[in-house]
């Protein structure tokens, strides 16, 4: 498996650190101002790519998702 880039692993921690400090994962608007991201499409697509690599895993929305 190919390394991740720093965007990605910058997003991966945000989610992982939201999750741990309020026990939902954070909104796509939530993760763009954390990791410096104006462009929800670019969380999006980020988002996607991730859950391509099996490392988060969605539910129904971007704000269901969990650290596979």
């Amino acid at each position: 498996m190919d390394h991740l880039s720093s965007r990605q692993e910058r997003i991966l921690v945000c989610i992982r650190e939201w999750i741990a400090e309020t026990g939902e994962a954070p909104s796509i608007r939530q993760i763009g101002e954390a990791v410096g991201l104006s462009s929800t499409s670019s969380v999006v697509y980020q988002l996607g790519r991730l859950e391509d690599r099996g490392l988060i895993k969605r539910g129904r929305r971007w704000r269901d998702c969990r650290i596979s």
